[in-house]
Protein backbone atom coordinates (compact mmCIF):
# COMPACT_ATOMS: atom_id res chain seq x y z
CA UNK A 1 0.00 0.00 0.00
CA UNK A 2 1.60 3.13 -1.08
CA UNK A 3 1.61 6.27 1.46
CA UNK A 4 -1.44 8.86 1.47
CA UNK A 5 0.23 11.55 -0.31
CA UNK A 6 -2.74 14.17 0.60
CA UNK A 7 -2.06 12.66 4.64
CA UNK A 8 1.91 13.57 4.07
CA UNK A 9 1.87 16.46 2.42
CA UNK A 10 -0.82 18.23 5.02
CA UNK A 11 1.57 17.30 7.65
CA UNK A 12 5.12 18.51 6.77
CA UNK A 13 5.54 22.34 5.32
CA UNK A 14 6.69 23.02 2.00
CA UNK A 15 10.06 24.59 3.17
CA UNK A 16 10.61 20.88 4.71
CA UNK A 17 10.25 19.11 1.27
CA UNK A 18 12.29 21.88 -0.88
CA UNK A 19 14.99 21.59 2.12
CA UNK A 20 15.33 17.86 1.23
CA UNK A 21 14.57 18.57 -2.45
CA UNK A 22 11.96 16.16 -2.64
CA UNK A 23 9.35 16.35 -6.23
CA UNK A 24 7.47 12.56 -6.54
CA UNK A 25 7.05 10.25 -8.97
CA UNK A 26 4.08 9.86 -11.25
CA UNK A 27 2.58 6.63 -11.01
CA UNK A 28 2.61 6.09 -14.58
CA UNK A 29 6.15 7.19 -14.55
CA UNK A 30 7.23 5.13 -11.89
CA UNK A 31 5.27 1.95 -13.46
CA UNK A 32 6.96 2.80 -16.68
CA UNK A 33 10.45 2.58 -15.12
CA UNK A 34 9.81 -0.42 -13.20
CA UNK A 35 8.73 -2.26 -15.97
CA UNK A 36 12.00 -1.98 -17.70
CA UNK A 37 14.05 -2.31 -15.29
CA UNK A 38 12.34 -5.55 -14.34
CA UNK A 39 12.90 -6.62 -18.29
CA UNK A 40 16.64 -7.65 -17.19
CA UNK A 41 15.36 -10.99 -15.78
CA UNK A 42 16.28 -9.79 -11.95
CA UNK A 43 13.75 -10.13 -9.50
CA UNK A 44 15.21 -7.58 -7.30
CA UNK A 45 14.94 -3.12 -6.92
CA UNK A 46 16.11 -0.88 -4.88
CA UNK A 47 15.57 2.60 -4.79
CA UNK A 48 18.05 5.11 -3.40
CA UNK A 49 15.32 7.90 -2.47
CA UNK A 50 12.79 6.00 -1.20
CA UNK A 51 10.13 9.29 -0.44
CA UNK A 52 6.27 8.04 -1.02
CA UNK A 53 7.05 4.50 -1.91
CA UNK A 54 5.99 4.83 -5.81
CA UNK A 55 8.41 2.13 -6.99
CA UNK A 56 6.92 0.17 -4.61
CA UNK A 57 3.77 0.88 -5.52
CA UNK A 58 4.59 -0.17 -9.12
CA UNK A 59 6.02 -3.54 -8.45
CA UNK A 60 3.00 -4.67 -6.59
CA UNK A 61 1.86 -6.75 -9.55
CA UNK A 62 4.83 -8.72 -9.08
CA UNK A 63 4.54 -10.25 -6.13
CA UNK A 64 7.71 -11.77 -6.30
CA UNK A 65 9.86 -8.49 -6.40
CA UNK A 66 12.33 -7.83 -3.72
CA UNK A 67 12.30 -4.42 -2.95
CA UNK A 68 14.61 -2.58 -1.16
CA UNK A 69 15.01 1.50 -0.48
CA UNK A 70 17.15 3.64 1.25
CA UNK A 71 15.42 7.38 2.68
CA UNK A 72 17.03 9.77 4.80
CA UNK A 73 13.73 11.94 5.85
CA UNK A 74 12.41 9.97 9.01
CA UNK A 75 9.17 12.19 8.75
CA UNK A 76 8.20 10.28 5.52
CA UNK A 77 10.31 7.21 6.18
CA UNK A 78 7.88 7.09 9.69
CA UNK A 79 4.45 8.10 7.55
CA UNK A 80 5.13 4.81 5.23
CA UNK A 81 5.87 2.90 7.95
CA UNK A 82 2.54 3.98 10.01
CA UNK A 83 0.59 2.79 6.85
CA UNK A 84 2.07 0.10 5.81
CA UNK A 85 3.14 -1.93 9.44
CA UNK A 86 3.53 -5.42 7.94
CA UNK A 87 4.79 -4.58 4.13
CA UNK A 88 8.18 -6.89 3.67
CA UNK A 89 9.94 -4.40 1.72
CA UNK A 90 13.26 -3.47 3.77
CA UNK A 91 13.38 0.25 3.38
CA UNK A 92 16.49 1.79 5.85
CA UNK A 93 16.69 4.99 7.21
CA UNK A 94 20.46 6.31 5.58
CA UNK A 95 21.55 8.92 3.73
CA UNK A 96 22.45 7.06 0.67
CA UNK A 97 25.57 9.12 -0.39
CA UNK A 98 26.84 8.40 2.78
CA UNK A 99 25.72 4.44 2.82
CA UNK A 100 28.37 2.49 0.88
CA UNK A 101 29.32 -1.52 0.41
CA UNK A 102 26.34 -3.18 -1.29
CA UNK A 103 25.32 -3.93 -4.79
CA UNK A 104 21.91 -4.16 -6.71
CA UNK A 105 20.62 -5.84 -9.27
CA UNK A 106 18.31 -3.33 -10.73
CA UNK A 107 17.97 0.46 -9.53
CA UNK A 108 15.26 2.78 -9.79
CA UNK A 109 15.41 6.46 -8.44
CA UNK A 110 13.85 9.76 -8.54
CA UNK A 111 17.01 10.94 -6.68
CA UNK A 112 16.41 14.66 -4.22
CA UNK A 113 17.28 17.94 -6.40
CA UNK A 114 19.47 20.06 -4.32
CA UNK A 115 21.58 22.69 -6.00
CA UNK A 116 25.27 22.48 -4.68
CA UNK A 117 24.62 25.39 -2.66
CA UNK A 118 22.45 23.37 -0.45
CA UNK A 119 24.21 20.03 -0.86
CA UNK A 120 23.54 18.23 2.54
CA UNK A 121 26.62 16.74 3.87
CA UNK A 122 28.60 18.42 1.08
CA UNK A 123 32.21 18.16 2.30
CA UNK A 124 31.25 14.55 3.81
CA UNK A 125 30.19 12.99 0.64
CA UNK A 126 32.62 13.94 -1.70
CA UNK A 127 35.43 12.49 0.78
CA UNK A 128 33.55 9.20 0.28
CA UNK A 129 33.11 9.65 -3.14
CA UNK A 130 36.95 9.87 -3.77
CA UNK A 131 37.66 6.98 -0.60
CA UNK A 132 35.09 4.86 -2.26
CA UNK A 133 35.48 5.17 -6.02
CA UNK A 134 38.16 7.01 -6.35
CA UNK A 135 36.30 10.24 -7.84
CA UNK A 136 36.72 14.06 -7.08
CA UNK A 137 33.39 15.49 -7.86
CA UNK A 138 33.18 19.12 -9.01
CA UNK A 139 32.03 21.48 -6.85
CA UNK A 140 29.15 22.33 -9.19
CA UNK A 141 27.30 19.13 -8.49
CA UNK A 142 24.26 18.64 -7.44
CA UNK A 143 22.98 15.74 -5.66
CA UNK A 144 20.41 14.10 -8.35
CA UNK A 145 24.01 13.69 -10.65
CA UNK A 146 25.69 12.55 -7.44
CA UNK A 147 23.41 9.92 -6.83
CA UNK A 148 23.46 8.88 -10.25
CA UNK A 149 26.67 8.62 -10.01
CA UNK A 150 27.02 6.14 -6.98
CA UNK A 151 24.23 3.73 -8.82
CA UNK A 152 25.93 2.94 -11.69
CA UNK A 153 28.99 2.05 -9.43
CA UNK A 154 26.63 0.24 -7.55
CA UNK A 155 24.70 -1.67 -10.30
CA UNK A 156 25.34 -5.91 -10.17
CA UNK A 157 26.46 -7.04 -13.23
CA UNK A 158 23.01 -7.72 -15.80
CA UNK A 159 21.00 -5.03 -13.71
CA UNK A 160 18.92 -2.28 -15.55
CA UNK A 161 19.29 1.36 -13.95
CA UNK A 162 15.86 3.75 -14.65
CA UNK A 163 17.06 6.98 -13.10
CA UNK A 164 14.48 10.36 -12.90
CA UNK A 165 17.02 13.58 -13.76
CA UNK A 166 17.24 17.17 -14.07
CA UNK A 167 18.67 17.40 -17.65
CA UNK A 168 20.53 20.43 -17.14
CA UNK A 169 23.47 18.02 -16.60
CA UNK A 170 23.47 17.20 -19.96
CA UNK A 171 25.08 20.37 -20.89
CA UNK A 172 26.65 21.33 -17.90
CA UNK A 173 30.59 21.11 -16.81
CA UNK A 174 29.98 19.19 -13.33
CA UNK A 175 28.03 16.69 -15.61
CA UNK A 176 31.12 15.64 -17.59
CA UNK A 177 32.12 13.05 -15.24
CA UNK A 178 28.34 11.45 -15.13
CA UNK A 179 28.43 11.48 -18.57
CA UNK A 180 31.70 9.70 -19.32
CA UNK A 181 30.53 6.71 -16.60
CA UNK A 182 27.03 6.43 -18.43
CA UNK A 183 28.84 5.72 -22.22
CA UNK A 184 31.76 3.89 -20.88
CA UNK A 185 31.22 0.27 -22.11
CA UNK A 186 28.60 1.24 -24.03
CA UNK A 187 25.49 0.25 -21.46
CA UNK A 188 23.10 3.89 -22.03
CA UNK A 189 20.51 2.84 -23.88
CA UNK A 190 18.49 5.81 -23.83
CA UNK A 191 17.71 9.14 -22.44
CA UNK A 192 14.07 10.26 -23.09
CA UNK A 193 13.06 13.78 -22.08
CA UNK A 194 9.59 14.63 -21.08
CA UNK A 195 7.91 17.62 -22.30
CA UNK A 196 5.47 17.06 -20.11
CA UNK A 197 7.16 17.64 -17.05
CA UNK A 198 4.28 19.89 -15.71
CA UNK A 199 2.02 17.18 -15.68
CA UNK A 200 4.81 14.68 -13.93
CA UNK A 201 6.24 17.34 -11.65
CA UNK A 202 4.27 20.26 -11.40
CA UNK A 203 6.47 21.88 -8.83
CA UNK A 204 9.85 21.38 -11.08
CA UNK A 205 11.73 24.13 -12.34
CA UNK A 206 13.70 22.59 -14.44
CA UNK A 207 13.92 20.09 -17.80
CA UNK A 208 13.08 16.47 -16.39
CA UNK A 209 13.69 13.39 -18.38
CA UNK A 210 14.56 9.54 -17.96
CA UNK A 211 17.92 7.62 -18.13
CA UNK A 212 18.09 4.43 -18.84
CA UNK A 213 21.13 1.81 -18.70
CA UNK A 214 21.12 -1.78 -19.28
CA UNK A 215 24.44 -3.39 -18.05
CA UNK A 216 23.42 -6.92 -19.25
CA UNK A 217 23.66 -4.82 -23.15
CA UNK A 218 26.07 -3.32 -25.11
CA UNK A 219 24.51 -1.08 -28.02
CA UNK A 220 25.92 0.93 -30.99
CA UNK A 221 24.23 4.09 -30.04
CA UNK A 222 22.37 6.29 -27.83
CA UNK A 223 18.88 6.91 -29.02
CA UNK A 224 17.17 10.38 -27.53
CA UNK A 225 13.32 10.25 -27.49
CA UNK A 226 10.85 13.00 -26.65
CA UNK A 227 7.80 12.08 -24.66
CA UNK A 228 4.91 14.82 -25.22
CA UNK A 229 2.48 13.52 -22.52
CA UNK A 230 2.32 10.62 -20.06
CA UNK A 231 0.36 8.30 -22.08
CA UNK A 232 2.85 8.95 -24.96
CA UNK A 233 5.62 7.08 -22.86
CA UNK A 234 4.57 3.56 -22.76
CA UNK A 235 4.65 3.40 -26.00
CA UNK A 236 7.70 5.65 -26.73
CA UNK A 237 10.12 2.74 -27.91
CA UNK A 238 7.31 2.00 -30.89
CA UNK A 239 8.51 5.18 -32.94
CA UNK A 240 11.63 6.53 -34.12
CA UNK A 241 14.01 8.48 -32.18
CA UNK A 242 14.54 11.64 -32.31
CA UNK A 243 18.53 11.10 -33.17
CA UNK A 244 20.56 8.06 -32.56
CA UNK A 245 24.10 9.13 -31.74
CA UNK A 246 26.62 6.45 -32.38
CA UNK A 247 29.08 5.98 -29.46
CA UNK A 248 31.90 6.86 -31.09
CA UNK A 249 30.24 10.54 -31.77
CA UNK A 250 29.51 10.83 -28.36
CA UNK A 251 31.94 13.04 -26.00
CA UNK A 252 30.92 13.77 -22.94
CA UNK A 253 32.82 17.08 -22.97
CA UNK A 254 30.07 18.33 -25.64
CA UNK A 255 26.44 19.40 -24.68
CA UNK A 256 23.85 16.65 -25.38
CA UNK A 257 20.59 18.89 -25.22
CA UNK A 258 20.70 20.09 -28.77
CA UNK A 259 20.43 16.16 -29.47
CA UNK A 260 16.85 16.24 -28.58
CA UNK A 261 16.30 19.38 -31.11
CA UNK A 262 16.10 17.64 -34.83
CA UNK A 263 16.66 21.32 -36.09
CA UNK A 264 19.94 22.00 -34.05
CA UNK A 265 22.05 23.76 -35.89
CA UNK A 266 25.88 21.73 -36.59
CA UNK A 267 28.65 23.74 -36.64
CA UNK A 268 31.86 24.20 -38.84
CA UNK A 269 34.67 24.00 -36.29
CA UNK A 270 36.72 24.96 -39.35
CA UNK A 271 35.63 28.05 -39.28
CA UNK A 272 34.50 28.70 -35.78
CA UNK A 273 36.51 29.49 -32.34
CA UNK A 274 35.36 29.59 -28.59
CA UNK A 275 33.71 32.71 -27.78
CA UNK A 276 36.94 32.59 -24.91
CA UNK A 277 39.23 33.63 -27.92
CA UNK A 278 37.92 37.63 -27.61
CA UNK A 279 37.28 37.64 -24.00
CA UNK A 280 35.08 36.11 -21.28
CA UNK A 281 31.39 36.79 -20.29
CA UNK A 282 31.30 36.90 -16.53
CA UNK A 283 28.16 36.90 -14.15
CA UNK A 284 27.00 40.68 -12.92
CA UNK A 285 27.62 41.83 -9.90
CA UNK A 286 25.93 40.03 -6.67
CA UNK A 287 25.77 42.70 -3.86
CA UNK A 288 23.36 39.94 -1.19
CA UNK A 289 21.48 42.19 -0.45
CA UNK A 290 19.35 44.37 -3.21
CA UNK A 291 17.00 46.14 -1.00
CA UNK A 292 20.38 47.79 0.59
CA UNK A 293 22.75 48.70 -2.21
CA UNK A 294 20.44 49.06 -4.71
CA UNK A 295 18.65 52.93 -4.87
CA UNK A 296 16.36 55.50 -6.68
CA UNK A 297 18.84 58.65 -7.29
CA UNK A 298 15.64 59.97 -5.05
CA UNK A 299 16.84 57.96 -1.82
CA UNK A 300 20.40 58.68 -2.40
CA UNK A 301 19.68 62.25 -2.43
CA UNK A 302 17.51 61.69 0.47
CA UNK A 303 20.59 60.33 2.30
CA UNK A 304 22.87 62.60 1.32
CA UNK A 305 25.41 60.16 -0.43
CA UNK A 306 27.90 61.60 -2.97
CA UNK A 307 29.28 60.80 -6.26
CA UNK A 308 31.79 58.99 -5.17
CA UNK A 309 29.63 56.40 -2.91
CA UNK A 310 27.57 55.62 -5.44
CA UNK A 311 27.91 53.87 -8.85
CA UNK A 312 26.14 53.57 -12.65
CA UNK A 313 24.34 50.38 -12.60
CA UNK A 314 21.54 48.39 -14.56
CA UNK A 315 19.57 46.25 -11.77
CA UNK A 316 16.83 45.14 -13.96
CA UNK A 317 16.51 43.10 -17.72
CA UNK A 318 13.60 45.69 -18.75
CA UNK A 319 15.29 48.94 -17.82
CA UNK A 320 16.94 48.43 -21.63
CA UNK A 321 14.07 48.44 -24.18
CA UNK A 322 16.69 48.50 -27.16
CA UNK A 323 19.76 46.39 -28.60
CA UNK A 324 21.80 49.43 -27.97
CA UNK A 325 22.60 50.85 -24.40
CA UNK A 326 23.87 54.80 -24.59
CA UNK A 327 25.09 57.18 -21.55
CA UNK A 328 21.75 58.95 -22.65
CA UNK A 329 19.64 55.86 -21.99
CA UNK A 330 21.19 55.67 -18.29
CA UNK A 331 20.44 59.59 -17.86
CA UNK A 332 16.73 58.74 -18.86
CA UNK A 333 16.52 55.69 -16.08
CA UNK A 334 18.28 58.76 -13.85
CA UNK A 335 15.49 61.19 -14.85
CA UNK A 336 13.23 58.42 -14.40
CA UNK A 337 14.05 57.89 -11.07
CA UNK A 338 14.73 54.53 -11.59
CA UNK A 339 16.47 52.15 -8.95
CA UNK A 340 19.72 52.57 -11.56
CA UNK A 341 22.33 53.91 -8.27
CA UNK A 342 24.30 51.16 -6.67
CA UNK A 343 26.12 52.00 -3.27
CA UNK A 344 29.88 51.25 -3.72
CA UNK A 345 31.76 54.00 -1.76
CA UNK A 346 35.16 54.93 -3.61
CA UNK A 347 37.71 56.67 -1.21
CA UNK A 348 37.11 57.92 2.55
CA UNK A 349 33.77 57.01 4.20
CA UNK A 350 31.42 60.34 4.89
CA UNK A 351 29.50 60.59 7.85
CA UNK A 352 26.22 60.03 5.94
CA UNK A 353 27.57 57.20 4.51
CA UNK A 354 28.31 55.82 7.65
CA UNK A 355 25.22 56.54 8.57
CA UNK A 356 23.55 54.58 6.13
CA UNK A 357 25.84 51.57 6.71
CA UNK A 358 25.04 51.84 10.42
CA UNK A 359 21.06 51.51 9.24
CA UNK A 360 22.32 48.51 6.98
CA UNK A 361 23.72 46.72 10.41
CA UNK A 362 20.99 46.76 12.31
CA UNK A 363 18.79 45.72 9.85
CA UNK A 364 21.11 42.59 9.66
CA UNK A 365 22.38 43.28 5.79
CA UNK A 366 25.91 41.98 7.29
CA UNK A 367 25.12 39.21 7.84
CA UNK A 368 23.49 37.87 4.65
CA UNK A 369 25.48 34.97 2.88
CA UNK A 370 27.32 36.48 0.61
CA UNK A 371 27.70 40.30 3.05
CA UNK A 372 29.01 38.33 5.87
CA UNK A 373 32.31 37.41 3.97
CA UNK A 374 33.43 40.71 2.66
CA UNK A 375 35.64 43.03 4.47
CA UNK A 376 34.06 45.37 4.61
CA UNK A 377 30.78 43.93 4.10
CA UNK A 378 29.77 46.75 2.25
CA UNK A 379 31.93 46.53 -0.49
CA UNK A 380 30.56 45.43 -3.67
CA UNK A 381 32.47 43.28 -6.59
CA UNK A 382 34.86 45.78 -8.67
CA UNK A 383 33.79 45.34 -12.14
CA UNK A 384 34.75 47.38 -15.31
CA UNK A 385 31.34 48.38 -17.84
CA UNK A 386 30.71 45.47 -19.94
CA UNK A 387 30.61 46.21 -23.91
CA UNK A 388 28.29 43.54 -24.35
CA UNK A 389 25.24 42.58 -22.05
CA UNK A 390 23.71 39.41 -22.58
CA UNK A 391 20.57 38.46 -20.70
CA UNK A 392 20.80 35.57 -17.83
CA UNK A 393 17.19 34.10 -18.47
CA UNK A 394 14.80 34.23 -21.58
CA UNK A 395 11.65 32.56 -23.18
CA UNK A 396 11.86 32.56 -26.87
CA UNK A 397 15.01 34.39 -27.58
CA UNK A 398 18.03 36.04 -25.45
CA UNK A 399 18.43 39.75 -24.95
CA UNK A 400 21.89 40.77 -26.37
CA UNK A 401 23.23 44.68 -25.60
CA UNK A 402 25.38 46.73 -27.22
CA UNK A 403 26.27 48.95 -24.09
CA UNK A 404 28.41 52.47 -24.88
CA UNK A 405 27.44 53.38 -20.98
CA UNK A 406 29.32 53.96 -18.07
CA UNK A 407 27.10 51.66 -16.53
CA UNK A 408 27.87 48.38 -14.65
CA UNK A 409 25.17 45.60 -14.57
CA UNK A 410 23.72 43.38 -11.66
CA UNK A 411 22.81 39.36 -12.15
CA UNK A 412 20.09 40.09 -14.59
CA UNK A 413 22.56 40.42 -16.99
CA UNK A 414 26.19 38.63 -18.00
CA UNK A 415 28.94 40.58 -18.95
CA UNK A 416 31.38 40.18 -21.80
CA UNK A 417 35.11 41.86 -20.94
CA UNK A 418 37.11 41.47 -24.43
CA UNK A 419 40.81 41.15 -24.42
CA UNK A 420 43.12 43.27 -26.68
CA UNK A 421 42.08 41.10 -29.48
CA UNK A 422 38.48 40.82 -28.87
CA UNK A 423 38.62 45.26 -28.28
CA UNK A 424 39.12 44.57 -32.45
CA UNK A 425 35.73 42.99 -33.09
CA UNK A 426 33.52 43.90 -30.43
CA UNK A 427 31.05 45.03 -32.79
CA UNK A 428 31.18 41.98 -34.98
CA UNK A 429 30.75 39.66 -31.99
CA UNK A 430 27.46 41.81 -31.48
CA UNK A 431 26.24 41.67 -34.76
CA UNK A 432 26.97 37.81 -34.80
CA UNK A 433 24.89 37.27 -31.76
CA UNK A 434 22.18 38.83 -32.64
CA UNK A 435 21.89 37.16 -36.40
CA UNK A 436 19.62 34.35 -36.73
CA UNK A 437 22.61 32.09 -37.33
CA UNK A 438 24.43 33.04 -34.03
CA UNK A 439 21.41 32.34 -31.95
CA UNK A 440 20.97 29.26 -33.59
CA UNK A 441 24.19 28.53 -32.53
CA UNK A 442 24.44 29.77 -28.89
CA UNK A 443 21.23 27.94 -28.19
CA UNK A 444 23.28 25.00 -28.17
CA UNK A 445 24.85 26.35 -24.83
CA UNK A 446 21.49 27.49 -23.33
CA UNK A 447 20.72 25.31 -20.38
CA UNK A 448 16.62 24.07 -20.33
CA UNK A 449 14.28 24.72 -17.26
CA UNK A 450 11.04 24.18 -16.84
CA UNK A 451 7.98 26.20 -18.22
CA UNK A 452 10.67 26.72 -21.64
CA UNK A 453 12.79 28.72 -19.54
CA UNK A 454 16.28 28.91 -20.88
CA UNK A 455 19.01 30.39 -18.95
CA UNK A 456 22.74 30.77 -19.74
CA UNK A 457 25.80 30.31 -17.82
CA UNK A 458 29.26 32.39 -17.97
CA UNK A 459 31.04 28.91 -18.51
CA UNK A 460 29.10 27.82 -20.81
CA UNK A 461 28.89 30.96 -23.33
CA UNK A 462 32.59 31.28 -23.45
CA UNK A 463 32.95 27.94 -24.33
CA UNK A 464 30.25 28.94 -27.46
CA UNK A 465 31.62 28.96 -30.91
CA UNK A 466 31.70 32.33 -32.84
CA UNK A 467 33.31 33.24 -36.00
CA UNK A 468 37.37 32.90 -36.67
CA UNK A 469 38.94 36.53 -37.41
CA UNK A 470 39.56 35.73 -40.33
CA UNK A 471 35.92 35.80 -40.95
CA UNK A 472 35.05 38.65 -39.02
CA UNK A 473 38.18 40.76 -41.19
CA UNK A 474 36.54 39.54 -44.57
CA UNK A 475 33.51 42.17 -43.62
CA UNK A 476 34.30 45.84 -44.94
CA UNK A 477 34.05 48.08 -42.26
CA UNK A 478 31.81 50.22 -44.13
CA UNK A 479 29.24 47.44 -44.28
CA UNK A 480 29.73 46.56 -40.54
CA UNK A 481 28.44 50.16 -39.65
CA UNK A 482 25.93 50.39 -42.32
CA UNK A 483 24.11 47.07 -40.35
CA UNK A 484 24.43 48.51 -36.73
CA UNK A 485 22.67 51.66 -38.35
CA UNK A 486 20.20 49.14 -39.70
CA UNK A 487 19.32 47.51 -36.37
CA UNK A 488 19.40 50.87 -34.84
CA UNK A 489 16.84 51.73 -36.88
CA UNK A 490 14.69 48.47 -37.36
CA UNK A 491 15.73 46.53 -34.63
CA UNK A 492 16.87 43.80 -37.26
CA UNK A 493 20.18 43.32 -39.16
CA UNK A 494 20.49 43.24 -42.77
CA UNK A 495 19.55 40.15 -44.60
CA UNK A 496 23.45 40.88 -46.28
CA UNK A 497 24.78 40.63 -42.90
CA UNK A 498 23.24 37.25 -42.24
CA UNK A 499 25.48 35.96 -44.85
CA UNK A 500 28.40 36.84 -43.18
CA UNK A 501 27.90 33.89 -40.90
CA UNK A 502 26.44 31.34 -43.07
CA UNK A 503 29.93 29.77 -43.60
CA UNK A 504 29.83 28.75 -39.51
CA UNK A 505 27.04 26.16 -40.31
CA UNK A 506 27.55 22.51 -42.30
Amino acid sequence: MALDKSNYLATVSSSHRKSLGQFFTHPKVAAFMVQWVLESGNASVHDPAFGMGAFLDATTPNSDVAFTGSEVDPDILNHWKATNPEHPAKVYREDYLLSWGRKYGNIVCNPPYLRFQKFLNRNLVFEQFEKELNLKLSGYINTASAFLIKSLAELAPGGRLAYIMPLEFLNTGYGTMAKELLIAGDHLAAIIRLDCEKDVFPDSITSVGLILYDSSRTFSDVRFYVAHSIEHLGSIFEGEPLAAIPYKDLSPAEKWLPYFDENAAVVDRTNSVPLKHYGRFSRGIATGANQFFVLKPSRASDLGLGDSEVTQVVTRSSQIKTPFFTEADYQNLIKQDEPALLFDIHGKTSEKAGNYIWVGEQQGYNRRFLTKSRKPWYKTESRQPSPLLLGVFSRGGYKIVRNTSAALNLTCFHGFQPNLLGLRYIDHLFLYFFSKIGREILSLSIRKYGDSLDKFEPNDLNGALVPTPDIFDEIPGDDLEAALTHLKDTGEIPQYAESWFRSLKL
